[in-house]
């Protein structure tokens, strides 16, 4: 219940540079992601905004998968950033980073990473 009671309180629109750090993405593509415009998420970090629950759903779940991500490859931040960016067979050729936009794609995401953990091909 804490993580809906986070979720509907809103995260910072700081955790936007948050996943942009850990994925190596540009935060451009991560409001791609949120479908955000850059002048509306300057304006909301500025004043401090709150993000709606919708895309602090999508932020705190893609966080806790770049987490998991980071454990499964030892910590090595620049091996699982090329993992997250090249194309996987498992995957149906997509490339794990480019199923950010969905919660259903961050769980698939997920499953491969289990898949790694415990020595599976993913």
């Amino acid at each position: 219940m804490e993580r809906v009671s986070i979720i509907r309180k809103g995260l910072p629109y700081e955790s936007i540079e948050f996943i942009s750090n850990k994925s190596n993405l540009p935060i451009k593509h991560i409001l791609h992601l949120l479908q955000m415009p850059q002048t509306t998420y300057n304006k909301k970090k500025k004043d401090k905004d709150l993000l709606s629950g919708r895309d602090s759903e999508l932020v705190l779940v893609l966080t806790e998968v770049l987490e998991f991500g980071l454990e499964v490859f030892n910590s090595e931040k620049e091996k699982f950033q090329r993992w997250l960016q090249k194309t996987n067979i498992s995957l149906g050729g997509a490339a794990p980073i480019s199923l950010f936009d969905s919660l259903t794609g961050i769980q698939e995401v997920r499953n491969r990473l289990n898949r790694l953990e415990y020595g599976n091909l993913a």
